[in-house]
């Protein structure tokens, strides 16, 4: 398949109008990261135009060096003990009802970020009490101690990517692993939480490597999957295999679904912060759920 060339359906919408110019003006000055600007996210445009935009934590130089990412790697900064406040800041001025926040991987630090990962979260609340928290989070190398630091600080959802099937996961993900991921989301779903995870297609993955991947998500209990195009940040990245039609994305969506998993948004320009708001309205008893966390955590 010829992949020099983006077919029509990947078409996104350039960054542009007030409310762009306003996140980005506000960004600035809480001196604040996305993924959306350091992955290259193509929904940038869009998401910023509506005044939203997934923040970033931790800085914006990840430890880890996967092959699909467009985020920096290298030797991160020290810790910003005033990020917390100033994120919360941030989720305030753009009235957010629903907020996503991901993370580099600090693997360097001893609890690879989980406490900053839990002040951020807490700082949030306060700050916006009736706004709903969706984290991304790394795996923390699979230590659950580190992942129940996040938890115990009541997100009202809990996601992390397995990104792509398990035979490209080493090529794909380099330091990570299918196995340690599909437990640290297993683990916070047995704690309660509603658990969300996504994954990429155009990496070379077969037919029935997805709908094995898909059948584990739905037994591990995942209530939210995403699925999307890969796309190439740069020549140094994984080439993209294969454009995958509207029709296809849409044949797994059903697939899913039909499998027992709650949700699943399944498109060429699907991220997993891409209208995470209205991803978490169609998950039944997400609402009663994010009702409990917050008394929980009171």
């Amino acid at each position: 398949m010829d992949t020099s060339r983006k077919p029509p359906w990947l078409r996104a919408k350039l960054p542009s109008g007030d409310g762009y110019t306003a996140v980005n003006k506000m960004l600035g000055e809480q001196d604040l990261h996305t993924v959306c600007r350091s992955a290259q996210c193509p929904n940038l445009g869009e998401c910023w135009s509506r005044g939203t935009a997934t923040l970033m934590i931790l800085g914006n130089i990840c430890t880890r060096s996967c092959n699909f990412c467009a985020i920096q790697t290298g030797r991160p900064t020290e810790i910003d003990l005033g990020e917390p406040a100033r994120v919360a800041e941030a989720v305030a001025r753009m009235n957010l009802r629903h907020c996503v926040l991901t993370s580099v991987a600090r693997d360097e630090l001893t609890d690879g970020g989980a406490s900053v990962w839990a002040a951020t979260v807490r700082a949030v609340r306060y700050r916006n009490p009736h706004t709903a928290i969706e984290v991304l989070v790394p795996d923390f190398k699979g230590r659950m101690n580190d992942v129940d630091t996040v938890l115990d600080a009541r997100p009202d959802i809990f996601n992390h990517n397995v990104e792509t099937v398990e035979r490209l996961q080493k090529p794909v993900r380099v330091q990570a692993r299918y196995d340690r991921s599909r437990s640290v989301l297993r683990h916070a779903k047995g704690r309660g939480f509603t658990v969300k995870t996504g994954i990429m297609l155009g990496l070379g993955e077969k037919i029935e490597e997805v709908e094995q991947t898909l059948r584990d998500l739905a037994g591990d209990g995942i209530d939210i999957l995403t699925i999307g195009q890969y796309l190439q940040p740069s020549p140094k990245h994984l080439p993209v295999d294969r454009w995958v039609t509207p029709e296809e994305f849409n044949h797994w969506k059903h697939f899913g679904l039909g499998i027992g998993l709650g949700v699943v948004e399944s498109a060429p320009l699907v991220r997993s912060s891409y209208h995470a708001d209205e991803q978490s309205l169609k998950y039944t008893g997400a609402g009663h759920l994010n009702s409990e966390n917050r008394l929980a955590s009171a």
